[in-house]
């Protein structure tokens, strides 16, 4: 679920802009890392702590539509590749830089330890994950299909030309489709960054798996990229309880070379 929100943003950003943007696995990171630096220093619970981090990387995304993608809107696709690239990469360092190598770890959502369920014990922090999840893919679900906002990021994402000669203000709804991936990539940089450990490296990872959701779901599909992420969700943790994490990541791989051949 928490790769579900990774995806979510993802597609959305992809939607909004008509380009990759290579900075959202760094954003993933920096939602974790911003857990921890605000939950060591505010000392909130973490029903407080988690639409806080939403906010700051939602102005995180903002600030990277303004700079790195809506300026370069005209340019080719490279451009926007490039640019994106950079400000992961600055975002990065200066984690590094901030927080320094060392895994760190987010926050719990829903506390530490195990409670029974029907005779199976289930973790609250990932049940804290699975319900959060759901929800947020709901309230998304909701805003995109049946609210006048939605249908302006659908539009615009769909042909943003047409969209500007029936009146819509495309710079204003890309800015806010990036915002609210921002938000999506903080609050699953939290969720995992407890259970994961936050790490300045882990945004490639992060990149990758959500890359890979959306050209298994369909480039560019909303739905497609959460079934894509919940598959490789899926296929990893039971791989991994049978084989090992190593060999879980590379039969995900070539599982993913085999479908994309077929």
């Amino acid at each position: 679920m928490a790769y579900a929100l990774v995806a979510l943003g993802f597609v959305l950003a992809l939607n909004a802009s008509g380009a990759v943007n290579f900075a959202h696995g760094a954003l993933v990171v920096l939602g974790g890392a911003t857990a921890v630096v605000l939950g060591s220093a505010l000392h909130l619970p973490p029903f407080l702590l988690l639409p806080l981090v939403a906010l700051v990387l939602a102005a995180t995304g903002f600030l990277a539509a303004r700079i790195a993608i809506l300026p370069l809107a005209s340019r080719p696709p490279e451009a926007t590749f490039v640019a994106t690239i950079a400000l992961g990469a600055i975002i990065e360092q200066g984690l590094q830089v901030r927080l320094g190598s060392a895994p760190l770890a987010a926050p719990s959502l829903a506390g530490t330890g195990v409670f029974e369920l029907a005779g199976v014990q289930v973790g609250r922090q990932p049940l804290a994950i699975l319900v959060v999840g759901s929800l947020l893919v709901a309230a998304v679900w909701y805003l995109l299909e049946r609210t006048q906002t939605g249908r302006r990021m659908r539009a615009v994402a769909s042909d943003r030309y047409m969209a500007r000669a029936v009146g819509i203000p495309v710079g204003r709804t890309v800015a806010l489709s990036l915002a609210l991936s921002g938000a999506l990539a903080g609050i699953a940089g939290m969720l995992l960054g407890h259970q994961f450990l936050v790490s300045p490296t882990q945004g490639g990872d992060y990149m990758l798996k959500a890359y890979i959701a959306v050209a298994l779901g369909g480039w560019g599909s909303v739905p497609g990229a959460l079934l894509g992420a919940l598959a490789i969700g899926l296929f990893e943790t039971f791989v991994s309880a049978a084989v090992g994490d190593a060999w879980a990541s590379a039969a995900l791989y070539a599982g993913v070379l085999a479908v994309l051949l077929v």
